[in-house]
């Protein structure tokens, strides 16, 4: 089966919806999503996304902003996309506003702006403890109700089609790569379908599953990284990997309930389990430090005192200004019998977001023509080496609308390939034992979380990388002789992932950022 868009979109969060609502003017827009149209990483965002806002009284400056967030990446950032993204965020969350998200205000019906690690000013705009979701609810009412926007749920996008398709050589130094859409597995029907497009948009988010514990949802499994890489497209920043200090140490739950930076913003304190206070010894901005030396900090420990988790001590903050702020935070910790206001909070670093991704320019071009990519699977050089907190969401919407303007420019001189094959399934059958697929995941998973985690050494990368090559290529063979399925190519972009996030981290031979290695003194 066949079909035809002007603008492709491979992802429902806020980079694609974004996105969506600006180009449905130019032409039909088909959205699809391998979950429900909600289910995204953007919906599970909670602390709130960061801009300096024109509000009266409110003491900051886009120069600051962009300060803290190349401190914050360790100054190996792309400061024009710094620029960018600062300078344009002031109109890019109005326009948010414009769109329906609410935004918490104070009792003066001022925007109530949060403070979190690394920023030096309050300019985080948030709504309670899930701006995310909030953010996410305000855009899909609007995709929803706009008549060429269609979205496709429960559709998994098994690659991106280019030249590769039609039986031409393609490798990495392929000139004029082009993509013509992609093929889709329909997983109502467990059909495979081609979807032809002019304009081909990868907002597909992120790849917490690499390790065993993410705050992500199980959807975050690479897959945009994975089809471009594949599709010899250029991949820029894989080994910085962010793990969120502090998320909710609860081993039964899969993925980690993630304990806002906005706590410690708001005067949450990290201690050790016997109650002392540890981030002095790290850092002179103690708990409100960036989350790679937090989550260093916390590591470092857990290790040497030989224990799970550290704790978040919040008792002494006032009761109903938390509840108010974290109502969602507070009643999950009740859920598992923690009171925060006598209760300390326990909590370990998980594996967050990905800064690195697919390499695009200033308007989100890839390297392979008419394919743009927008969001987490993206590499725009603004965080560098670490993300500065609540600069996702922001990005995400910059670079949408940058992608937006140009691809309206192009869409009605580029022409629809013609004669494209569809899926070949031939000579494939049903997995007889899908524990092949199960614990070639869990093995990646182990691989990851001790080799390629927050501390590395040159010994354990080797001993990962060795290991992720066997699973690769059994993945690969499994693959190629495997009727197709989700359960089948997330393994697949799993492994790879993880495998580019191995090689980038052998091939950097400094401490840096998220990147921190025994083996190399951290660069001052």
């Amino acid at each position: 089966m066949q079909r035809k868009v002007d603008f492709l979109i491979i992802g429902s969060g806020i980079a694609g919806i974004s996105y969506a609502l600006k180009v449905a003017a130019y032409g039909k827009v088909l959205m699809v999503t391998k979950s429900n149209a909600d289910e995204t990483n953007t919906k599970y965002a909670q602390g709130g996304i960061a801009g300096v806002m024109k509000f009266a009284g409110i003491d900051d400056n886009y120069e600051k902003h962009i300060q803290d967030t190349l401190n914050a990446g360790d100054y190996i950032n792309d400061e024009a996309a710094v620029r960018i993204v600062v300078t344009e965020a002031t109109d890019r969350i109005n326009e948010l506003i414009k769109w329906g998200t609410s935004f918490d205000k104070d009792d003066q019906g001022k925007y109530d702006l949060a403070k979190e690690g690394g920023h030096s000013a309050h300019r985080i705009l948030h709504h309670k403890d899930n701006t995310g979701w909030e953010i996410e609810r305000a855009l899909l009412q609007q995709a929803q109700s706009h008549p060429n926007i269609e979205i496709a749920t429960h559709y998994y996008a098994l690659d991106i089609i280019t030249q590769h398709h039609l039986g031409e050589f393609v490798n990495s130094k392929t000139k004029n790569v082009q993509c013509y859409g992609a093929y889709m597995l329909n997983m109502h029907t467990q059909q495979t379908e081609t979807i032809l497009a002019k304009i081909t948009l990868m907002a597909s988010g992120g790849a917490g599953h690499v390790y065993e514990s993410t705050t992500n949802p199980t959807i975050a499994t690479g897959d945009g990284v994975a089809m471009v890489y594949r599709a010899k497209g250029k991949i820029n920043g894989m080994e910085f990997v962010q793990f969120h200090p502090t998320s909710l140490y609860n081993p039964a739950e899969k993925p980690a309930y993630l304990i806002s930076e906005a706590v410690r913003g708001f005067g949450a304190v990290l201690k050790t389990i016997d109650g002392e206070k540890f981030m002095h010894k790290y850092d002179e901005r103690e708990s409100l430090a960036p989350r790679d030396i937090v989550a260093r900090a916390i590591d470092n420990e857990m290790k040497t005192r030989g224990q799970d988790y550290v704790y978040l001590d919040c008792r002494h903050l006032d009761s109903v200004e938390f509840e108010k702020h974290f109502p969602n935070i507070r009643a999950k910790c009740a859920s598992i019998g923690i009171d925060v206001a006598t209760q300390m909070i326990p909590v370990v670093p998980s594996a967050h977001y990905m800064c690195g991704g697919i390499k695009v320019n200033e308007h989100a071009q890839s390297s392979i023509q008419n394919l743009y990519a927008v969001g987490e699977c993206s590499s725009t050089g603004l965080h560098g080496a670490n993300r500065l907190a609540s600069n996702s969401l922001l990005e995400a919407l910059v670079y949408s609308h940058r992608a937006a303007l140009h691809a309206a420019t192009i869409v009605n001189i580029v022409e629809y390939k013609t004669q494209l094959p569809d899926w070949n399934a031939s000579r494939t059958a049903s997995p007889e034992e899908l524990v092949l697929l199960t614990q070639s995941k869990r093995e990646v998973q182990t691989i990851m979380t001790n080799y390629v985690g927050i501390v590395r050494s040159n010994l354990r990368l080797k001993r990962a990388f060795d290991r992720l090559l066997i699973i690769h290529n059994e993945a690969e063979l499994l693959y190629q002789k495997t009727t197709v399925s989700v359960q089948l190519c997330e393994l697949r972009n799993l492994t790879k992932v993880a495998y580019l996030i191995t090689k980038a981290a052998m091939q950097r031979h400094e401490s840096v950022g998220l990147h921190y290695t025994i083996d190399y003194p951290k660069k001052q």
